[in-house]
């Protein structure tokens, strides 16, 4: 299966968000690593993968995210597992 890895920039220009937004707000809220996006050979750059975001981008608008999503919607995920509510 082939699949497309954008940018930051790249992904910004083509879900019309601010490349901030997504670096601030999506990645790792609703764009999950491993499955939404990639950091090659273990560096600190970000590859999103276009296919997996097709998939999922409307998922969350008609209430069918993910079981983690939905939990952390209920606080903020801790490191050690549990959830911080402010």
């Amino acid at each position: 299966m082939n699949q497309t890895y954008l940018t930051t920039d790249q992904l910004a220009g083509l879900i019309h968000y601010d490349a901030r937004t997504i670096r601030n707000r999506l990645k790792d809220a609703v764009l999950l690593e491993g499955t939404h996006y990639i950091r090659p050979f273990g560096g600190r750059k970000i590859l999103f993968i276009w296919e997996a975001i097709q998939r999922d981008i409307g998922s969350f608008s008609l209430g069918r995210a993910p079981a983690t999503t939905v939990a952390s919607a209920a606080g903020i995920p801790m490191a050690n597992g549990g959830l911080a509510h402010g």
